[in-house]
């Protein structure tokens, strides 16, 4: 019974995930149907909305890093089940998603905007790939273990827990963090940048380079010489240029 409740409780929580993951697409994107986006509300002034939002982003972010943290993880297996650890993460996230697309406020007023249809079109083919990367990057390190659904189906079967192992497929060998690169790139390729727009992409620019720095120093600790030499080689966000 309780094997069966974990898996329909990580299955829940994916289909809440993919919900929010596609919201947020739009949420970026500013699609007139959707009840709220990054440019969608009344005119607020900077100094009203600039601490709120930087606040959401914040818990955003303190949520990612915070939570994946090895010594966070050892804490918390001692209050949740082990199974289902992964799943509250990514529930978690999502709330933290969904609180920031209820309470942000957006702020008015154009920094560029490109009117050309052709760069219309690049550049939201730019925004598309972006997320594309996004995507594709999941799958390529194991999309439905980064999500919870492995380990409730190895728990179901009584697997034991895989072992981590370094792998650098396809995206990985030209840049150490395409899943990231790729959210930049969604977040940046915009045919109208509002100020609340910048504000949005320039914070979580921060959130990824701060995460980044996190995650290689557990990487590190986890496969040590190796990560280090991968380090050396393959570029953090963009490819490395090499004489």
């Amino acid at each position: 019974m309780t094997r069966f409740l974990f898996m329909a409780f990580s299955a829940i929580v994916y289909l809440i995930f993919f919900a929010t993951f596609l919201y947020l697409i739009g949420f970026v994107a500013g699609l007139w149907f959707l009840p709220s986006h990054v440019d969608r509300g009344p005119a607020v002034s900077l100094m009203a909305a600039l601490p709120i939002d930087i606040a959401l982003i914040a818990i955003f972010g303190l949520q990612h890093s915070v939570m994946a943290r090895p010594g966070f993880k050892a804490m918390w297996t001692r209050i949740v089940p082990q199974p289902i650890e992964r799943s509250i993460y990514v529930l978690a996230a999502s709330l933290a998603l969904i609180l920031l697309f209820v309470v942000w406020q957006p702020i008015h007023g154009t920094l560029w905007q490109i009117e050309a249809p052709l760069g219309r079109k690049l550049v939201w083919g730019v925004f598309g790939l972006g997320w594309l990367v996004v995507l594709l990057s999941t799958f390529m390190i194991s999309h439905f273990e980064l999500f919870g659904l492995k380990q409730v189906w190895g728990h179901a079967r009584n697997a034991a827990p895989a072992k981590p192992e370094f792998r650098t497929p396809l995206f990985y060998r030209l840049v150490r963090h395409p899943l990231y690169s790729g959210f930049i790139l969604a977040f940046w390729a915009i045919p109208v940048m509002t100020v609340g727009h910048l504000l949005l992409a320039v914070s979580m620019l921060v959130y990824i380079l701060i995460a980044i720095g996190h995650e290689e120093r557990d990487l590190i600790n986890l496969f040590g010489e190796r990560y280090v030499d991968y380090r050396r080689r393959v570029g953090m966000l963009t490819p490395k240029l090499r004489r």
